[in-house]
């Protein structure tokens, strides 16, 4: 994985983005479609500390995308208005299929854990129900870039 090389001033360190993307909710993921214009959609994620993993809808736009071409960029951010509140984190890499597609609940160990922190993040720590409409991805990360702009104002 590549770290950033601009904006080192306002990078957040490895702890504060793991904290930060353990918080936040929802993510923006970037999919390449056929015609190789970006198709956009938010989602639902957790943060393991390696990876990230997206519960999808197999029958979307975004995984007929990554069936053909498996990169993506997905940004987690939040700040609002001001423009020195605003952080956030991209990852770009690649996407992973992992377990059944769709997903009915047959044993994986791979899925233990991010279907824990899912069922803890969404579901009050209740079993998140098999839908067999949704699968795993798992993004591994070839770059990851930060930002939080409220570092600025330590700097003056």
């Amino acid at each position: 994985m590549t770290g950033q090389r601009r904006g080192i001033a306002t990078a957040m360190t490895e702890p504060e983005r793991d904290a930060f993307l353990r918080a936040r909710s929802v993510c923006r993921v970037a999919t390449l479609g056929a015609d190789g214009h970006p198709h956009t959609s938010a989602l639902w994620f957790v943060w393991d500390g390696t990876a990230l993993w997206l519960n999808s809808l197999v029958r979307s736009q975004r995984w007929t995308d990554l069936e053909r071409d498996r990169r993506l960029s997905v940004i987690v951010d939040d700040g609002g208005s001001d423009f020195m509140r605003l952080r956030g984190v991209e990852l770009r890499g690649r996407a992973e299929m992992v377990g059944e597609v769709p997903r009915k609940g047959a044993p994986v160990e791979e899925l233990r854990a991010p279907e824990r922190l899912f069922a803890d993040k969404y579901a009050d720590g209740r079993d998140f129900p098999y839908d067999g409409r949704h699968a795993w991805l798992r993004v591994t990360a070839e770059k990851v870039v930060s930002w939080d702009f409220s570092k600025l104002r330590q700097d003056r």
